[in-house]
């Protein structure tokens, strides 16, 4: 079985709980934090992927750093350790959100610009392009690019949207290259 379909079942079992509890938004945002800790926490994916911890030690380090999180949560990550299946922490937390987000219709984006957006300008990007790819609503992290001179950028899963000015000019290149 491969890697993303045991996360897929991990987050899956999850995703069912929190529905049937009205945590969906609460397990969400914890998952984030824990998908946030892992990967900009080396040490401590180090730490728990050693195998020179006993299981029950990790499993202490786990309780402890997230005790703060939702029971359903932890005891998921706890499970995830006693089954050997540390390094799948991150995916099980990102097949969570995206069966969140399926279930309200969001996808993720990601927006690359010269600068910040504004509220205004996110919520412009949101509804134009959320209809584009048959979504109510755009979850969007905006990156901000110096490299891309002018104009913006959007990823949408595997869809890249370039209006941006490095992007105009690299096919003006390849046209006048070809």
């Amino acid at each position: 079985m491969t890697s993303s379909m045991i996360a897929k079942r991990y987050a899956l079992a999850l995703f069912q709980i929190a529905k049937e509890h009205n945590l969906l938004d609460e397990m969400e945002e914890e998952l984030r934090v824990v998908k946030e800790v892992f990967t900009y926490s080396s040490d401590l994916k180090a730490v728990l992927q050693s195998p020179k911890l006993e299981p029950s030690e990790k499993k202490t380090i786990l309780t402890t750093a997230f005790a703060s999180m939702n029971q359903y949560v932890v005891n998921t990550l706890l499970l995830l350790i006693d089954r050997h299946r540390e390094g799948e922490l991150v995916s099980v937390a990102d097949e969570f959100i995206e069966l969140a987000n399926e279930e309200r219709g969001i996808a993720e984006a990601e927006v690359y610009t010269t600068r910040p957006l504004t509220e205004d300008e996110r919520k412009a990007f949101s509804s134009i392009f959320a209809a584009k790819v048959g979504k109510k609503a755009l979850r969007i992290e905006n990156i901000v690019d110096t490299d891309l001179l002018g104009g913006v950028r959007l990823r949408i899963g595997n869809r890249i949207y370039d209006g941006s000015l490095r992007g105009k000019l690299d096919r003006l290149e390849r046209k006048l290259l070809g």
